[in-house]
C-alpha cells in the first residue's frame, strides 16, 4: 500500500555529514512506524534506527548512538536520517523500512525502498 524512495545517499569523506531522506507514497503515512537499516558488503542487513508514528520515541543501534538522528514530517510524508560524522565503517546500502511497530529486525517491516548508498572514505 505504501511505496518508499530512499535519496541523499553519496562518496563523502569521513568526518562530514549527510542526511537521507525516505519519500513515502501510496499509502497512509501517519499509521506507519518507519526504520533505516543498513547492509554492508558481505553482512547481513543491520538495523539503524526507527522511529514511532508519532515522532516521540526512537530507537538507535549501537553503532550509529549519538551521530544519527532519525525523524519523521508526517505533513511532508518523509523520514529523515541524519548521520553526522560519518566513519568508513558506515559505508552500505541505506534501505528505508515501514511496519505496524518497531523492530530491531528488518523481518518486522512489510514495505522497503530500493535503498541508497552511502560510501565513507578514510
Amino acid at each position: 500500500q505504501v511505496q518508499l524512495v530512499e535519496s541523499g545517499g553519496g562518496l563523502v569523506q569521513a568526518g562530514v555529514s549527510l542526511r537521507l531522506s525516505c519519500a513515502a507514497s501510496r499509502g497512509t503515512f501517519s499509521v506507519y512506524v518507519f526504520a533505516w537499516f543498513r547492509q554492508a558488503s558481505r553482512k547481513q542487513r543491520e538495523f539503524v534506527a526507527a522511529i514511532t508514528r508519532s515522532g516521540d520515541g526512537t530507537y538507535y543501534g549501537d553503532p550509529v548512538k549519538g551521530r544519527f538522528t532519525i525523524s519523521r514530517d508526517n505533513a511532508k510524508g518523509t523520514v529523515y536520517l541524519q548521520m553526522n560524522r560519518l566513519k568508513p565503517e558506515d559505508t552500505a546500502v541505506y534501505f528505508c523500512a515501514a511496519g505496524a511497530s518497531v523492530n530491531y529486525s528488518p523481518l518486522g517491516y512489510n514495505y522497503w525502498g530500493q535503498g541508497t548508498q552511502v560510501t565513507v572514505s578514510s
